[in-house]
């Protein structure tokens, strides 16, 4: 598909996004539960809010708050959502039956890696929050969180056969040190994955407090209100459930999956995930263009509400709204 060219004489302008006013939303969330950067995902889908015949889609719904918001703000839309953890789709099918009973919600089991086998298109709004939900982080059965003791399991499909303690227990030195380095951005891994290496030989890794306890007495505290195990935990994540294999993949079909004028937007909380949102919506010109020069990040207010927020960032892509490119 070749690039868009403006014919002899035509000129296209360019604005700069302008982030439109807070919105109030009639939904109490808690601190710990609110949806992150909601404000400004209303903001960049803000064009849509009077269009009569409106589509979104939510590829991680989690508990839905990003879609009451936008159900809230746009509520003509029909949605389309997914998530891989069957948890959240149990928890969409009973707290929105009303709304898939009426047709206005469908709710999909799987990754949104697998969105291309379920032919869906033509959406105005579509949606990705990369980050690990707060059920995920705060039930201990998950294995997410070092916070609370319990499996390593990091699933975030909890049908798929490979968890983080299989990982941690298989896997080849070289192996982990080229998960916790590429993955984790850990500088020097060396010696606590030699550590792991050698206790496994008496006893298997079952539990989060059992590895984070062995990294903390490996590595120490180098930051202060930093626990060491957090780029550790965060590496096995990705490496468990290949979250920076699938965005690299889904992207370019989601992208070319929006209607003319649609817009995509990505929430990130790691750099490696960031910068592959970045260069894959960078090199897309013959498609669309990023919405805002700068990556969006949150508020100081939304800090101080809530800490999770802290490494998240927005992208939003919007795809070209020129005739010659409505192939979708």
């Amino acid at each position: 598909m070749k690039k868009y060219k403006p014919k002899s004489g035509e000129k296209i302008e360019r604005h700069e996004e302008i982030i439109p006013p807070k919105v109030e939303l009639p939904i109490e969330f808690s601190k710990e539960h609110y949806p992150v950067l909601l404000q400004e995902v209303i903001a960049a889908f803000h064009p849509y809010r009077t269009h009569a015949d409106v589509r979104y889609f939510d590829g991680t719904f989690g508990r839905g708050g990003h879609y009451m918001a936008m159900k809230h703000v746009v509520p003509q839309m029909k949605a389309t959502v997914m998530d891989q953890d069957l948890a959240a789709v149990n928890y969409a099918k009973t707290r929105f039956k009303t709304e898939v009973e009426k047709g206005e919600l469908e709710v999909i089991h799987g990754n949104f890696s697998q969105f291309s086998d379920h032919n869906l298109k033509n959406f105005d709004m579509m949606l990705l929050d990369l980050g690990v939900s707060s059920p995920q982080l705060d039930q201990a059965e998950r294995g997410f969180s070092f916070y609370h003791d319990g499996p390593l399991d990091m699933r975030m499909n909890q049908q798929q056969g490979l968890t983080a303690e299989v990982l941690v227990n298989t896997a080849t030195e070289d192996d982990l040190i080229r998960i916790f380095k590429e993955y984790g951005e850990v500088h020097r891994p060396s010696r606590v994955v030699r550590a792991i290496v050698n206790d496994r030989k008496t006893k298997a890794f079952q539990s989060t407090s059992q590895l984070a306890g062995l990294i903390e007495r490996v590595d120490g505290w180098q930051v202060k209100g930093h626990h060491p195990a957090t780029k550790y935990f965060m590496a096995l994540r990705l490496a468990v459930n290949s979250e920076l294999e699938v965005v690299g993949e889904a992207l370019p079909a989601m992208m070319k999956a929006l209607k003319p004028g649609g817009r995509l937007a990505v929430i990130t909380f790691h750099s490696l995930e960031d910068r592959i949102v970045k260069n894959i919506f960078r090199d897309a010109e013959a498609l669309g263009r990023p919405v805002y020069k700068k990556v969006i990040v949150p508020s100081q207010e939304e800090l101080d509400m809530n800490s999770r927020s802290r490494s998240a960032k927005l992208r939003v892509f919007e795809r070209s709204a020129q005739d010659e490119l409505r192939e979708l």
